[in-house]
């Protein structure tokens, strides 16, 4: 039960709710933060944050609230609901997200599984012309875990009607930096280039101990590209 000094923050394991009580101010946020990034990690699918115990005096806690939902929602299978009032009843259970994922140590053949993986959902998934561009950015997410943060990290896949989103999680708190186009006459740093070419969007969330890597693919952007 993480706390601050005016407010208290639970997790009911059973239901996948984390319940805020007392005064959320802008110090008060960054546990909650910590706390739901976490959860939602741990725990895929929705998480639903009651705030029908908690009083929100800035309207920038609100609004970070709203950021963190919107974030959230690429990664794949996670939901992050706001719930202002409470629910009058329990929610039925969500039914298991339909996802792939493995644990993969920082070694460079993690890639190949990696790409072995996402060639196996996009057939499930209906989502074939999305193999290629989905292991472009993937060996990209890995193989910037194997150079840098060099721990192991835990790969998800999970479609969302005709877009694939994926994620790499790793342990280390560094995140990726995009500047744009490398100079042509410069030495590496066209990982991201890459990621940002094939994926229509992309992004990185720090967690308490690490980071999630995501990517949104989308099947439509394929076909254009290929027309």
């Amino acid at each position: 039960m993480p706390t601050d000094a005016r407010c208290l923050v639970e997790t009911d394991e059973s239901s996948g709710t984390v319940r805020v009580t007392g005064v959320l101010d802008r110090v008060g946020v960054e546990t909650v933060r910590g706390t739901l990034l976490a959860r939602l990690w741990q725990r895929p699918g929705p998480t639903r944050l009651d705030l029908s115990g908690a009083r929100l005096p800035d309207p920038a806690v609100r609004d970070a609230l709203d950021a963190l939902r919107r974030e959230v929602a690429e990664w794949p299978a996670a939901e992050l609901l706001l719930d202002p009032a409470g629910s009058p009843a329990p929610r039925p259970a969500a039914p298991a997200p339909e996802l792939i994922e493995a644990e993969l140590p920082p070694v460079a053949e993690s890639a190949r599984e990696a790409r072995s993986l996402i060639a196996a959902g996009c057939a499930r998934w209906g989502l074939p012309e999305l193999v290629e561009p989905a292991c472009i950015a993937v060996t990209e997410m890995v193989n910037n875990v194997v150079a840098h943060a060099v721990t192991p990290m835990t790969l998800r896949l999970a479609p969302r009607g005709d877009a694939l989103h994926a994620a790499v999680r790793d342990h280390a708190a560094g995140r990726p930096a995009y500047a744009g186009r490398a100079p042509v006459d410069s030495v590496g740093g066209r990982g991201l280039l890459l990621i940002d070419t094939v994926a229509r969007r992309w992004g990185s969330t720090s967690l308490p101990d690490g980071k999630v890597v995501w990517c949104v693919l989308y099947a439509e952007d394929e076909a254009a590209f290929r027309n």
